[in-house]
């Protein structure tokens, strides 16, 4: 099963916008019960192209109708390039980024904490991938 996270580098810090983040990090997730593991697979720019990714906006808050097509389109990119995966940790995501996610039967994980590091976040929501 693959689970996928934003993240803002290849050092894999979280980022809690998934809709802004310019990266997203692809594990596997191997064993079961007390004996998970996440194996690192890829790290893949975020497809969508009305973003600046070199200066992606974390804090970004997404209260907008932006219901015109162009602009789902990109949100449906995430979806699309990500549709391998089973499970998206997300901090927070609008709704065209949910449901970008969703409609490629990708489940949206949600992280409350303050954690940074991936791993420590994939170790702490694992719980949540069935």
């Amino acid at each position: 099963m693959k689970i996928a996270i934003p993240v803002k580098d290849e050092k894999l810090t979280f980022f809690s916008n998934a809709g802004h983040t310019p990266k997203f990090a692809i594990y596997k997730l191997n064993g079961s019960g007390m004996f998970r593991s996440f194996n690192l697979e890829a790290i893949i720019q975020n497809p969508r192209t009305d973003i600046d990714h070199d200066h992606a906006e974390e804090e970004h808050d997404c209260n907008h109708a932006h219901d015109d097509e162009e602009h789902i389109a990109q949100h449906n990119k995430m979806g699309a390039a990500l549709s391998d995966c089973a499970y998206i940790v997300v901090q927070k995501a609008c709704k065209n980024t949910a449901n970008s996610f969703t409609s490629q039967g990708i489940k949206l994980v949600k992280y409350n904490g303050n954690a940074l590091d991936v791993g420590k976040i994939l170790q702490e929501t694992s719980s949540k991938f069935i």
